[in-house]
């Protein structure tokens, strides 16, 4: 357990984690905040908070790319051994709440491992709070998120990974500019794409041109499947990379299937998008979407299904 007691048995996160075999095992951590980067390179830890609600447990710290060397290099917490599990914490990058500090990428988690799970956790920063990528050399990354809040302005979920996120919230905190996802899939043939099922999207009074997506890569993909857009979201919905100078739109793969909300606009979405029928939507059904290799996810009751909110 970890804890600020006196007589825990490890005093921060990284300890118990050193502690663990090389095989992994459980990392239990009692309520407070945890001011520490912390670094997750071995297989199956698990990591949960013991608090009744993921705000009660906070893993925190404030390091930005721009001091740091690099986005990948500012993680608060970074995993990269496969088959990890977060579950019920906070996980926060506070760089950006320090008005002295120069605009900078500030990732608050960084999911770079095979098998991924992460369940009732709050992901908190400013630009590039999640990265969901893959490893080393391309190395496949599989990740399935669900119930999570997730919150910042600028490319906030971005990455190459294989993700999949159920029933969790995008939130855009007040800025000129909110894109909700910079997806990363860089060749045709790649296995790399985000969906969200039955998920929100939303965002603070005071943001600005907000957008779903933006290609970080030609042909980043991103579907989302019965989501709920909360949000003035600019009427295209997808922009491009960096506004008349790319053109990753008319490669990648931009959908939405039965969106609904304030920010819905099916007839008049950027013309490279994709409004999905039944059929065309069922193709990105979770076992679809994993290839029927879905031993790894947690057993839950819900399951998706076309024409379902």
């Amino acid at each position: 357990m970890v804890s600020h007691a006196a007589n825990a048995d490890y005093h921060s996160v990284q300890q118990a984690i050193d502690a663990l075999p090389a095989e992994g095992g459980d990392v239990r951590i009692a309520p407070g905040i945890y001011r520490e980067k912390v670094k997750i390179s071995k297989s199956r830890v698990h990591l949960s908070g013991t608090g009744s609600k993921a705000e009660n447990t906070v893993i925190v710290y404030g390091d930005g790319a721009i001091n740091v060397g690099g986005t990948a290099r500012s993680a608060t917490l970074d995993a990269t051994g496969d088959d990890v599990r977060l579950e019920n914490v906070t996980i926060q990058n506070d760089y950006a709440l320090n008005p002295a500090n120069p605009p900078s990428q500030a990732v608050a988690l960084s999911l770079t491992g095979d098998r991924g799970v992460v369940t009732r956790v709050r992901l908190l920063g400013a630009q590039d709070t999640l990265f969901a990528g893959k490893g080393p050399n391309g190395r496949m990354s599989r990740q399935y998120f669900s119930n999570c809040y997730i919150e910042g302005h600028v490319d906030f979920v971005f990455g190459n990974a294989k993700a999949w996120f159920r029933k969790c919230e995008l939130h855009g905190i007040a800025n000129q500019a909110v894109v909700f996802t910079a997806q990363s899939k860089a060749a045709p043939d790649e296995d790399s794409g985000y969906v969200f099922d039955h998920c929100t999207l939303s965002a603070d009074p005071a943001a600005r041109d907000i957008a779903l997506g933006r290609p970080w890569r030609p042909y980043a993909t991103v579907v989302f499947l019965s989501t709920k857009i909360d949000a003035q979201v600019i009427p295209e919905g997808w922009r491009e990379w960096d506004r008349g100078k790319t053109n990753n739109l008319s490669t990648s793969y931009y959908a939405e299937y039965r969106s609904f909300g304030i920010g819905t606009n099916p007839s008049g979405r950027e013309p490279y998008s994709h409004q999905l029928t039944d059929g065309e939507a069922a193709k990105w059904l979770l076992t679809a979407f994993f290839a029927g290799a879905t031993d790894w996810l947690p057993a839950e009751p819900y399951r998706w299904k076309t024409k379902q909110r």
